[in-house]
């Protein structure tokens, strides 16, 4: 199959930049996880500003690859680097929008919800070692309900991703033999299944695959249509995924417990905690080289959490707390351009 590549261009025509002598276009590349909500406030703020995004949705290894060569004005991962490799590449990070990561299924008949999974089994089948439908284990826990006897198809990410940095992370909080034989990474040697590129390829692998079960970011499942399975969390329930799951896996997170606020929202405690929530990040550098390019990445984002929090819910994205973006707008501060100033006035 011919791999999948969508990039978002949202900018200015050629007559309205000779009309706009201000009007400024930035570019960014990374995470495929807030592809939809990126391009949703990306079209909201050139109608309100007249400035454009060009956002590439490439993978999170894509994108700190970018940001680290200085290709792109910001980068976008979902799994959040660690404190040591921030400030060896001299890179600020910070959270956007929270979402889940969803297991979805083609199984002729099944709707989403209707079948259900624990963390364990779902590790198992992503092992090989669970490969069919009608594995005992998964028939015990979905009575009732007719499943086929018919091999699994998992398909999971062929490129470097942050997804899968949260669903690995995931299964190995939930399963012992996931974590000691595969653990959590943006790539790992998956032992079955197949690939597809970035969230849209795993999505268009397991619409075209009958009896496939891949794991995508919330949005794509429900603007595809594709069936959820839903996964026992913490509590022992099996909650359906949104924005109310969502915020209910982050209610207590202490966003400052790591730096570049990169803290991990899995397997958290709560009846209605999905249990495979996360946050998605920007990464920019400290010292900028163009203040003004900089400057201009800091107010979209600025804007959208002033202005984007519905365009953003209605994805079924989680809007971050106002206490985290006080937070966020501080370390801002620590953006400089070349004279050493803030590059974005407060």
């Amino acid at each position: 199959m011919k791999p999948f590549s969508y990039a978002l261009a949202i900018g200015l025509a050629t007559a309205q930049i000779a009309t706009s002598a201000l009007a400024l276009d930035i570019t960014g590349a990374g995470a495929t996880f807030p592809f939809p909500v990126y391009s949703k406030w990306a079209e909201a703020y050139r109608k309100e500003t007249g400035n454009g995004l060009n956002y590439q949705s490439i993978g999170s290894g894509g994108g700190i690859k970018q940001i680290q060569a200085k290709t792109v004005d910001f980068g976008a991962t979902d799994a959040p680097l660690k404190g040591e490799a921030l400030t060896k590449d001299g890179l600020v990070q910070f959270p956007t929008v929270m979402g889940g990561v969803v297991p979805v299924v083609n199984i002729a008949g099944i709707k989403s919800g209707e079948i259900k999974l624990t963390g364990e089994v779902l590790a198992e089948i992503y092992q090989g070692k669970i490969r069919k439908w009608s594995d005992p284990k998964i028939a015990k826990l979905n009575e009732g309900v007719k499943l086929p006897d018919a091999p699994i198809t998992p398909v999971y990410r062929s490129d470097a991703s942050g997804t899968t940095n949260i669903f690995t992370t995931y299964l190995s909080d939930v399963s012992p033999a996931w974590k000691s034989e595969l653990g959590a990474s943006t790539t790992v040697s998956w032992p079955a299944g197949q690939g597809g590129k970035g969230n849209e390829g795993v999505t268009a692998v397991v619409k075209q695959v009958p009896n496939a079960i891949g794991y995508v970011e919330y949005a794509y499942a429900k603007q595809n249509n594709l069936p959820v399975a839903l996964i026992q969390n913490k509590d022992g329930q099996y909650p359906m995924p949104g924005d109310e799951a969502f915020q209910a896996a982050a209610a207590n997170a202490d966003w400052k417990a790591a730096p570049g606020f990169g803290i991990s929202l899995t397997n958290q405690p709560g009846a209605k905690a999905w249990p495979i929530t996360a946050a998605t990040f920007i990464l920019v550098h400290k010292a900028s080289a163009d203040a003004a390019r900089t400057a201009e990445v800091l107010k979209f984002f600025r804007w959208a959490y002033k202005n984007g929090d519905k365009l953003a819910s209605d994805l079924d994205y989680v809007p971050l707390p106002d206490k985290v973006v006080g937070q966020v707008e501080d370390e801002w501060k620590t953006v400089v351009g070349k004279d050493g100033k803030p590059v974005l006035a407060q």
